[in-house]
């Protein structure tokens, strides 16, 4: 994210180098040259300008999206700063009182002028209040942007990826309250539908409907939106999108009017839970108890590929979620055939290298594939578990891992991304290969042959990069 800090002294400029770096962009402008030189010599992006010219602000390439940030000592008047800022369209102005400068008299004052203004103190800028209210107001800007562009339509499709998890489920759900829009106006889509047990329990205890459509339907609708999934994992099948907001590792290949994806979060609904939140939309208890379950199934709890913002978005939807129907949705988790997935695995698996691989020949759906990955990589003296199956005429393969080795998101894109679709994270990833690709790259494979080959490719992969040990005399 951009930040351009206008400011009279070094003290603020050291001060919001340290605490904006490294997650922001910062750059500053002063007026002065010999305060520019020498902070520049000094290893600082500094830049020197009028702050009262608004050309001074369009040369220094300032968009809707770039925070601003102006110092203010108390003995300077910041209008004529302040209207060049806003002529020049910036739209996230912060205003930071330094020393005597932070009174209320003075906030109210700068207010009266700017409304739209926001104003800081010091104290303010240190333990992350600086940070989090940047955050939210660049979501802000992005929420507010798409809702302006969906707002004319007169019929919305929000489409998940196929065979939806409830994370998808979830984060249809809230996208629609986020664009204000009904089940008539919004319809939440996908190529194919539900299957797994404990998600097929989650559509109906929460009344969600999911339309089957085909790419050819999406031309009927005025607006497309995508949420837990990006176009190419279609395959070329949709060339069309409005809004994309996705956890996963973002894909190139495709334009999107807006786009949010944010591979660092462990869920699409922890994403949309900022979004509701940054425009105050209400959440109802349906959609906080879909959200919540979607948190803690993508994350397994927190287990896997999760960090502050996660909990952060928990925390919020419990008090609002229902935790009984949450707890009945997690009763479908174990059936008996899962578990005779798990016995297949366990009699056709090997383990090498603390790498479980297994192939469990033709299956009727996909979901017992990541199941039984999830389920090995709870053994003692494994952390990697790569499961496949045949679904359809592909070859679906999940991948699990602990999550401090390599990346397993990675080793799919590596191998298989050239003749299919794969991608993930670091402990967690999928590939689906057609069939007849898979045999045309690695050989006519059967049974056993392709569990052999996709261990010998994982275990290529962890070799690569590995540290060489060195040699300590005795």
């Amino acid at each position: 994210m951009r930040c351009l800090a206008v400011c009279q002294t070094e003290l603020a400029i050291r001060m919001l180098d340290e605490v904006l770096l490294p997650n922001f962009e910062i750059e500053f402008l002063v007026e002065g040259k010999p305060l520019a030189k020498r902070l520049h010599d000094s290893g600082l992006n500094v830049s020197a300008g009028d702050p009262r010219r608004t050309d001074t602000y369009i040369k220094a390439d300032l968009s809707p999206g770039t925070c601003v940030v102006v110092e203010d000592d108390g003995r300077h008047s910041l209008k004529r700063i302040l209207e060049a800022i806003w002529d020049a369209g910036a739209t996230l102005v912060y205003v930071l009182g330094v020393g005597a400068a932070h009174t209320r008299k003075r906030e109210e004052e700068l207010k009266a002028q700017f409304p739209e203004l926001n104003y800081l103190s010091l104290a303010e800028l240190f333990g992350g209040p600086l940070l989090t209210e940047f955050s939210r107001s660049l979501t802000r800007l992005r929420v507010q942007q798409y809702q302006r562009f969906f707002s004319d339509a007169d019929k919305v499709v929000i489409l998940l990826h196929n065979d939806p998890d409830p994370d998808a489920m979830a984060s249809g759900l809230a996208l629609r309250t986020v664009l204000r829009r009904t089940r008539q106006t919004a319809v939440i889509a996908a190529l194919h539908g539900v299957t797994r047990p404990e998600n097929l329990r989650m559509m109906s205890l929460l009344d969600i409907q999911i339309e089957i459509i085909s790419p050819a339907d999406l031309a009927h609708f005025d607006r497309v939106a995508m949420v837990d999934v990006q176009p190419h994992y279609f395959s070329g099948a949709i060339d069309r999108v409005d809004l994309v907001i996705d956890h996963h590792p973002e894909q190139t290949g495709y334009t999107a009017v807006y786009k949010d994806i944010r591979a660092d979060y462990g869920s699409t609904s922890t994403i949309l839970t900022e979004h509701l939140r940054a425009v105050d939309a209400n959440i109802s208890e349906r959609i906080a108890t879909a959200m919540l379950y979607a948190i803690k199934s993508d994350t397994l709890f927190f287990n896997r590929h999760a960090n502050r913002v996660d909990i952060e978005a928990f925390s919020y939807l419990y008090p609002l979620a229902d935790a009984a129907m949450i707890r009945k949705m997690e009763g479908a988790e174990i059936t008996p055939e899962r578990l005779d997935y798990v016995l297949t695995a366990r009699q056709q698996g090997q383990l090498q290298e603390k790498v479980f691989c297994a192939f469990l020949g033709d299956l009727p759906r996909e979901d017992f594939i990541p199941y039984v990955a999830d389920f090995y990589l709870q053994l003692e003296d494994v952390e990697w578990t790569i499961i496949a199956g045949i679904v359809h005429d592909s070859l679906v393969i999940s991948v699990r891992n602990l999550g401090y080795s390599r990346n397993a998101g990675e080793f799919v894109r590596k191998y298989f991304n050239a003749i299919g679709s794969a991608g993930g994270h670091r402990s967690m990833a999928k590939a689906v290969v057609p069939l007849r690709a898979f045999r045309t790259k690695f050989g006519n494979l059967q049974g056993e042959e392709i569990r052999e080959r996709v261990l010998a490719l994982a275990l290529e992969f962890l070799h690569e990069h590995q540290p060489e040990r060195k040699l300590v005399k005795a």
